[in-house]
């Protein structure tokens, strides 16, 4: 029962936001959790251009390692997306990976997942940001079960304060894989999306066949 990082700070292990999603992992890890963290900032992540050829094959024309991070992706059984405030969003480095998850969300390729989201600010942002992530996690078809912001003020003091609820989001993670979990507005969100993608699949099963068989197995397209 795996559970993935992706952590979005170029100060990759100096990072506060780093800190407190590997305590988000370690109360996964002692509810039973193998875990894992990545570092955008250390693997070459290239913009996406909008070419539009991956909904075709399914595969990026950019030659970088986002393929290897969306492989993790599908092996874990829970994400967690963590990045710190840069003018109100996410960092760029985050950005730029999210726009590269187009054909996963188009396609729903981790539908069935659980995930959480964390961001670090020193005074505001923090709740949007966060916010802001799972929102990516329901585009993609996982259930988001919760999120955590702490704005520090630069006081070590507040952010050490956090590492008793960063942990428990990661226990509630891991329980949500392990036993399921629920929210009927997400759900529907995420139902709402895949109505929308639909016509996407349906146009392009010429192309997609096995995506668009499991569509159909999904009971997605009817």
């Amino acid at each position: 029962m795996k559970i993935l990082a992706i952590h979005g700070s170029p100060l990759t292990t100096r990072s506060t936001t780093r800190r407190l999603a590997g305590f988000v992992l370690e109360g996964a890890a002692e509810a039973g959790s193998e875990t894992e963290m990545l570092d955008l900032c250390d693997l070459r992540v290239m913009p996406c251009t909008a070419c539009d050829a991956c909904s075709l094959n399914g595969v990026c024309v950019n030659d970088d390692d986002v393929p290897l991070v969306f492989e993790r992706m599908k092996e874990a059984y829970g994400i967690v997306f963590a990045s710190p405030v840069y003018i109100d969003n996410v960092s760029g480095q985050m950005k730029i990976f999210f726009d590269r998850l187009a054909d996963a969300i188009h396609y729903q390729l981790l539908a069935g997942k659980y995930g959480c989201s964390v961001a670090t600010t020193h005074t505001s942002g923090g709740d949007e940001v966060v916010a802001y992530q799972n929102h990516v996690l329901n585009y993609l078809g996982v259930i988001a079960v919760g999120g955590l912001s702490v704005a520090t003020g630069g006081n070590a003091e507040t952010f050490d304060a956090a590492e008793i609820s960063a942990r428990a989001l990661g226990k509630k993670l891991a329980d949500a894989i392990r036993n399921g979990f629920s929210d009927p507005a997400q759900e529907e969100e995420i139902t709402g999306n895949r109505e929308f993608f639909k016509d996407l699949v349906i146009g392009n099963r010429d192309f997609r066949t096995e995506e668009y068989e499991r569509w159909v197995r999904m009971g997605w397209i009817r």
